[in-house]
């Protein structure tokens, strides 16, 4: 009998190419996962619309989760123990809020520049300063624009990351780093993680979760999972600062690290 597995994974840099947000490399692998009618989380520092964006472009239906795990939207009807779970949403989900609310971060971001930090957020920058910094296509800087749990900021001209924290914790925040900085609450991929897991298991039993990232704010979520992977970097490297016990080390950049791993990984399951 095969293991029931589910898939969480992170988004940019890691199913998505760090240059062009490309997943074409993964396709091999996306195509394995439909077969096997594997769930597919997407559990990204994006926000709803931009997660809208890619499950369209995946062709997936499974819940997502936004905003560095600030949202869990679950489509209306997808889990058919827990039919009522979270709050009911206009565009056909059912949504769980664990994050702040933004205007919360915004005031804190404000704050942190009181105390002498030059921070610049998203809600600071135009669609066209978004799209310079990040490599956005234009639709996709204006949807990073509307969030609901999470601000993404730079530091203008460099910061202590000791003392940043110890800043941002004062406000009663707190802060992860992926391709950005992150201001949030007490959200992160790991609780929304476990609170699909259970989820899933309500509904199907025994269950092997799998997850996959790149970055620290990825660590909350792949400490929560049965097998945790980190893919590389570009240049080929693994950062540093993520040190779990019996990591899977993905041999290659991105989603070819991501395609490769889940291929042998999803092999390795079945039949069991």
């Amino acid at each position: 009998m095969d293991t029931y597995i589910v898939i969480f994974t992170d988004l940019d840099g890691t199913l998505l190419s760090y240059d062009n947000y490309s997943f074409e490399e993964a396709l091999d692998a996306l195509d394995l996962i439909k077969e096997k009618r594997i769930p597919l989380v997407l559990c990204s520092s994006k926000t709803r619309g931009e997660i809208e964006l890619y499950r369209e472009r995946l062709e997936n239906r499974d819940p997502f989760v936004s905003e560095n795990g600030g949202g869990i939207f679950i489509p209306v009807g997808y889990f058919k123990k827990s039919p009522d779970v979270g709050v009911r949403h206009d565009n056909g989900y059912r949504v769980i809020i664990i994050g702040k609310r933004y205007s919360e971060l915004r005031d804190g971001l404000r704050r942190l520049r009181e105390m002498g930090f030059r921070v610049k957020g998203f809600g600071d920058m135009t669609v066209e300063e978004i799209v310079s910094l990040t490599g956005l296509s234009p639709e996709e800087a204006r949807l990073s624009k509307e969030r609901d749990f999470d601000e993404p900021f730079i530091v203008e001209d460099g910061a202590d990351e000791e003392r940043l924290r110890d800043a941002v914790l004062s406000l009663g925040l707190n802060f992860t780093v992926g391709r950005y900085y992150h201001l949030m609450g007490e959200s992160d991929k790991g609780k929304a993680v476990r609170i699909l897991t259970e989820l899933y298991r309500k509904e199907f039993g025994d269950i092997r979760t799998i997850a996959i990232g790149d970055s620290p704010n990825d660590i909350p979520m792949l400490e929560t999972v049965d097998i945790p992977v980190v893919v590389q970097k570009p240049g080929g490297v693994y950062d540093s600062r993520i040190v779990i016990p019996d990591i899977v080390r993905a041999d290659g950049i991105g989603p070819d690290g991501w395609r490769k791993v889940i291929m042998e990984l999803v092999g390795n399951f079945q039949g069991k």
